[in-house]
């Protein structure tokens, strides 16, 4: 068999071209990637913002989103600060996290009347460990193991457990009993003080 060398195309056809436009279209239609993975930089600021100002009034609306971004690099964020420390507390970190988020979780779904999810617990209790990250980050500058170190903890554990059940009381329309709320978060939240302070 004798080849030419001749090159065969293929003959052109315009009605690929429509479904190809309409293809463009549609991907130029999706929402951005951050947004289908339910990331919101605005609402994690806002979060943030909250934490760090517990007197600020907490917005329901951004409260009621399960979002674990946050938490996630705060979690990291405080394992890496007690490394900095000399503390290799990663796996005390989590499991920590999980069995209290747990805990809190069970404890307001028996305390609030409309109920309350996991992702919710977990995201605000997550954002809330945001003023523990600053402590660790201050054994990592000088030993807390005296009255100084003491004193910082005891405000850190108030300030975290006051956003934190602020925040739950807001989300769960549970007026008056903040302080029913936040003393289970102090108790989750000392025993992150204890491993950042020993």
């Amino acid at each position: 068999m004798h080849h030419t060398g001749v090159l065969y195309e293929p003959a052109y056809s315009p009605s690929f071209h429509p479904q190809h436009d309409q293809h463009n279209e549609s991907f130029e239609d999706e929402p951005p990637l951050l947004e289908e993975l339910g990331i919101n930089f605005d609402h994690i600021w806002q979060k943030t913002l909250t934490v760090l100002n517990p007197w600020k009034p907490a917005d329901g609306s951004i409260l009621n989103e399960t979002d674990l971004t946050g938490p996630l690099i705060f979690c990291f964020a405080l394992g890496s600060m007690l490394l900095l420390a000399g503390k290799i507390h990663f796996g005390y970190v989590y499991t920590m996290s999980i069995l209290g988020c747990l805990g809190i979780h069970a404890l307001l779904n028996l305390m609030s009347i409309t109920g309350v999810s996991y992702g919710c617990v977990a995201s605000v209790l997550g954002y809330c460990l945001l003023p523990m990250v600053i402590l660790s980050s201050c054994a990592v500058l000088f030993s807390l193991q005296g009255t100084i170190g003491t004193v910082l903890a005891a405000a850190v554990i108030g300030w975290c457990s006051f956003s934190a059940s602020k925040m739950f009381i807001s989300t769960l329309a549970m007026d008056g009993q903040q302080l029913l709320v936040a003393y289970p978060c102090a108790l989750l939240y000392g025993l992150f003080a204890l491993l950042t302070v020993f």
